[in-house]
């Protein structure tokens, strides 16, 4: 139940230490609560007057307000720890998607990433607040009300002992059940959180195909497979709940029985038989909270698990081994890979395999290929959001990968779905350069075709645009994608994944003749299906099955008549690649 890696966390063990002393001060005060009131019941049994219990009562009320006081005490010194460990988890994990880069995104699922970056913290901080405080009442607690039992009374000690595993015997048994059916149901809430949020982002192009309904009938499946999983582990929760009242009840009723018959056969007295009695369930009252929060805390435990796990994933060494005097890429510079491989985790194949490439200077290259011939896998590793093995180098100098620091600040992508930020017009255009000047960014606006939009905005730059506010059509979404680009002129690597995929031919054309003035200048890495902007390039790389099967200019290719003619063919829709 308890994580480990808890205990790594900063400040644990000053929180679990101060736990631990309130925790033992709250079950001095809960014996404490007991004793008195056996003694108070004891005297009024023997006929003694009210006011004569007068102090006995005073010690009662203050043991139990103790015991008040302590609960609260603990709370309040968890609290600071969780807040402090919730937030610093968020930030590690913000920072670690950056590092690990959009693959890992793409690979858990945007709509889990966000969960699990929002609502999981806050599950992490139920968890971390819950957990602890009732693992350590159900540490300390018991023992010591045992210990005090065994003092008045040894065999009634020794059942209450032998009793308790039977019942963390059981809880263990239903524990588990209800743990599998929770990773399922964690399971079917991330794939409903990744239905949901790719529905969502696709949903005005859903319309247009007249996929609306079909998705939403999608998204209705996903959600009643997510329900029934929560009511099955509420089914377990509820029933072991059940059990376990039933046994530490029917333990009660034991111990009262036997106590009982002593009483009648005069082996014990009044006072130590109460005591016994209304101890036995302050005795068992810590193993029922932590049973009836372990399922309240598994989502928080899951979510732990997940955030710990993606933190612990290894990131790439030495990014900040490549170091160049100018930013700019220069005509003069050449990028070198030689025999570089990558596989994706549980892949049967590898989606890279022995890639030979020299990018030189301010040269427009084209990627061309089938879906899943490895486009956009070589686009990220040269990007540095992979790391592949093999020899990378950079002007001669030999680099352990791409991802360094001064490599990426000289990149700008350009992918099919430019992302929109919630946030102004100014900030979203000011991206890669956030100093330039609104006259800039409105001259960048008219220069990409978005004049007559930008003057139908209420708030001109300040309008704000996104999810969750003034949505953009595909098109402008790419202009303004192309506007960031323009408005930077430090960055000189540009890396476009198919940016006009989505796009209609008319669009397309117009936006062509906007970026093909941008390409001047830069070293251009363009993965495209269209084949009209292969005039345009200088050198056309071939891929197939993760491997280069052809580079080379445009004419060299089509003289060759090799594999490009026939994907040419088959692009074109007259034959199959």
């Amino acid at each position: 139940m308890l994580d480990k890696r808890l205990f790594k966390f900063p400040g644990a063990r000053q929180a679990l230490g101060v736990l631990s002393l309130l925790t033992l001060i709250q079950a001095i005060a809960i014996i404490g609560q007991g004793r008195f009131l056996s003694v108070a019941i004891t005297d009024l049994w023997g006929g003694h007057q009210l006011t004569s219990i007068g102090m006995v009562l005073v010690w009662f009320m203050l043991a139990y307000l103790l015991r008040q006081v302590m609960g609260v005490a603990k709370q309040y010194a968890l609290a600071p720890f969780a807040d402090k460990t919730t937030a610093s988890l968020q930030t590690q994990l913000t920072q670690k998607y950056a590092a690990l880069g959009p693959r890992t995104v793409a690979n858990q699922g945007t709509g889990k990433s966000v969960t699990l970056a929002v609502e999981g913290i806050d599950q992490v901080h139920d968890y971390l607040t819950l957990v602890l405080v009732k693992l350590f009442d159900m540490s300390i607690t018991p023992w010591l009300i045992l210990l005090y039992i065994a003092t008045i009374n040894f065999k009634q000690a020794v059942f209450l002992f032998v009793i308790y595993p039977v019942i963390v015997i059981f809880m263990i048994v239903l524990g588990l059940a209800a743990q599998a059916k929770a990773d399922r149901e964690y399971e079917t809430f991330n794939r409903l959180s990744n239905h949901f949020v790719d529905s969502l982002r696709g949903l005005t192009t859903l319309k247009q195909l007249g996929l609306a309904k079909q998705y939403a009938q999608n998204i209705y499946d996903v959600s009643e497979d997510h329900r029934k999983a929560t009511m099955s582990t509420l089914k377990i929760a509820i029933l072991s709940t059940f059990a376990l009242d039933f046994f530490t009840t029917l333990s009660i009723a034991v111990v009262a029985l036997f106590l009982g018959l002593g009483l009648m056969d005069g082996a014990t007295h009044l006072l130590p038989a109460l005591t016994i009695l209304v101890l036995a369930p302050e005795y068992f009252l810590p193993i029922r909270n932590f049973a009836n929060d372990y399922h309240a805390t598994l989502n928080g435990k899951n979510a732990l698990a997940d955030i710990m796990t993606l933190l612990e994933q290894p990131v790439a060494p030495e990014t900040n081994r490549y170091v160049r005097q100018s930013q700019r890429w220069q005509a003069t510079d050449t990028l070198t890979l030689e025999q570089v491989s990558f596989s994706y985790p549980n892949a049967d194949r590898p989606a890279l395999q022995q890639i030979n490439l020299t990018l030189t200077g301010h040269a427009k290259v084209a990627l061309v290929g089938t879906s899943g011939s490895g486009k956009s896998t070589l686009l990220n590793l040269l990007g540095g959001f992979l790391v592949g093995d093999g020899d990378v180098k950079i002007n001669e100098q030999a680099l352990p990968h791409l991802q360094q620091r001064q490599w990426q600040e000289q990149i700008q992508v350009l992918p099919q779905h430019p992302y929109i930020f919630h946030d102004t017009l100014r900030a979203n255009l000011a991206f890669y350069a956030p100093d330039q000047r609104d006259e800039d960014l409105i001259a960048v606006l008219q220069q990409v075709g978005l004049a007559d939009w930008f003057a139908s905005l209420p708030d001109g730059l300040d309008t704000l645009i996104g999810e969750g506010a003034m949505q953009t059509s595909g098109g402008q979404a790419q202009r303004i994608g192309l506007a960031r680009i323009m408005l930077d002129e430090e960055r000189r690597v540009l890396l476009l994944d198919e940016p006009t995929a989505h796009l209609d031919i008319e669009t397309e054309a117009l936006l062509k003749e906007t970026m093909l003035p941008v390409f001047d200048n830069r070293l251009v890495i363009f993965a495209t299906h269209r084949l009209h902007w292969l005039r345009q390039m200088d050198w056309i790389i071939v891929m197939r099955d993760g491997q280069i099967a052809e580079q080379g200019t445009l004419a060299d290719l089509i003289a060759n008549n090799g594999y490009f003619v026939t994907l040419q063919a088959a692009m074109r829709g007259t034959t199959h690649a």
